[in-house]
């Protein structure tokens, strides 16, 4: 599904407008959310030959702009071939439709371009659904007052609607349809991951869940852990879906690493729900683990975006949690002298999937974290009692075993709440 479509040109030349209204608030800079719009733009192949920050009092009901800045802009992109025209703001779908009536061409929006990169690089049917939701969604509020050609009026009977339907009341009502459908797979696919991480509980390895920035190198630092091979390249969005890979630490200790999504400033709402089980991942994970493009100039403004992120989706004072870690990432790009500084001023480890630079210092810290709510305890239970062997196999992880007579010796790490009923178990033997 694509909001974005041409006929036959194998290059889009595009326009990226960013309309810096004056009581909006915005945690990056005017420059880098344009720079940042472009990016997005270039991550879709779209060709960008014009960009520019529109300074503007207030936004006009009716087409966001005013009309003399409109003029003009149009004027320009007529000389330059200009086909699309993205504008870094949310549109109504009134101001949607008199952008592109006015300018005579394709006009979208921040979200409509967020979106429409989500749609090329899902992967997984999980992906490609949670897309697919996000993409009705947004387009069920265009159906308002916006496509004037599903305003004509339909005849029909049983279900397909009485004499005198609209449309676009069709259409709404064939898109409810689509989303509820949609929803009902997702909640499997909810449901599955619930039944996933009980089964990793039980086992159980920890979870370390890596969260960011996009393009923060998340996937770059998840390679060089989990040696895995996962999409990694210096674009916004390189990685949709939720990728695990287990991990050695320096005890020997096995562990799961997640990586996830990355965030953006004023991700898309529609795009938060509909991602709700990948996100649920880092809900449920033992450490989490904030990778942060220490090198971006705006890194500072983009640590609060991924703070606000996490807020939404349930964790309130993440940075006080014992289960946060937050490394700062991309130091390799960093002078000696920025190092220094960051070092003695900065509680956060830095680190560089690049080099490696830090991340053996990253598993030791992880280790030392996980270690706080496991303990090792070695004891014996008696052969015959397959019951007892079986539960602790399911519930720790078994680091040594070895047959004495009738006795199985077992030495075994476990969490602390799983502790307490192996003592009751032994207790009984």
């Amino acid at each position: 599904m694509s909001l974005i479509e041409f006929n036959s040109h194998p290059v889009t030349k595009a326009a990226v407008i960013f309309p810096d209204i004056a009581d909006a608030k915005i945690s990056l800079s005017s420059e880098a959310r344009l720079e940042e719009a472009v990016g997005l733009a270039c991550a879709i192949n779209l060709t960008v030959e014009y960009q520019e920050i529109i300074k503007i009092r207030s936004a006009k009901p009716s087409t966001l702009l005013g009309q003399g800045v409109l003029e003009r802009l149009r004027t320009e992109f007529v000389a330059l071939g200009i086909e699309l025209m993205v504008v870094d703001s949310s549109l109504s779908p009134i101001q949607q439709r008199n952008l592109e009536k006015f300018m005579q061409i394709k006009v979208i929006d921040r979200t409509a371009l967020i979106l429409e990169i989500f749609g090329e690089r899902a992967q997984t049917n999980e992906g490609k659904l949670q897309v697919e939701l996000a993409h009705l969604s947004y387009q069920r509020s265009r159906l308002v007052r916006s496509w004037t050609h599903l305003e004509r009026q339909r005849g029909g009977a049983g279900f397909l609607g009485g004499p005198g339907e609209t449309q676009i009341e069709l259409d709404r009502r064939i898109i409810d349809d689509k989303i509820l459908r949609i929803k009902k797979d997702l909640e499997k696919v909810r449901q599955t991951r619930k039944i996933q991480r009980s089964s990793r509980q039980r086992v159980p390895y920890p979870v370390v869940a890596l969260v960011g920035y996009t393009n923060a190198g998340k996937s770059s630092l998840f390679n060089y852990l989990s040696q895995g091979s996962v999409l990694a390249k210096d674009m916004l969005f390189a990685t949709l879906d939720t990728t695990l890979r287990k991990i050695t630490l320096p005890s020997g200790r096995l562990a799961i690493l997640s990586d996830t999504v990355g965030f953006i400033s004023d991700l898309p709402h529609e795009l938060v729900m509909a991602f709700r089980a990948t996100l649920e991942e880092v809900l449920e994970a033992d450490i989490i683990v904030h990778v942060r493009d220490i090198a971006n100039p705006n890194s500072k403004e983009q640590r609060q975006d991924v703070l606000k992120v996490l807020k939404n989706i349930g964790l309130q004072n993440i940075e006080e949690d014992k289960r946060y870690i937050e490394l700062l990432n991309k130091v390799d790009l960093l002078s000696s002298e920025d190092k220094q500084k960051l070092s003695s001023h900065s509680k956060a480890l830095l680190v560089s999937a690049y080099s490696g630079e830090g991340c053996q210092e990253f598993l030791k810290l992880l280790d030392d974290r996980l270690a706080i709510d496991y303990e090792v305890i070695e004891f014996s239970v008696p052969s015959y009692d397959g019951k007892s062997i079986a539960w602790i196999y399911a519930n720790s992880e078994v680091l040594s075993c070895r047959h004495h007579e009738d006795s199985t010796i077992l030495k075994v790490r476990i969490c602390k709440s799983s502790a307490a009923k192996l003592q009751k178990i032994l207790k009984n033997l």
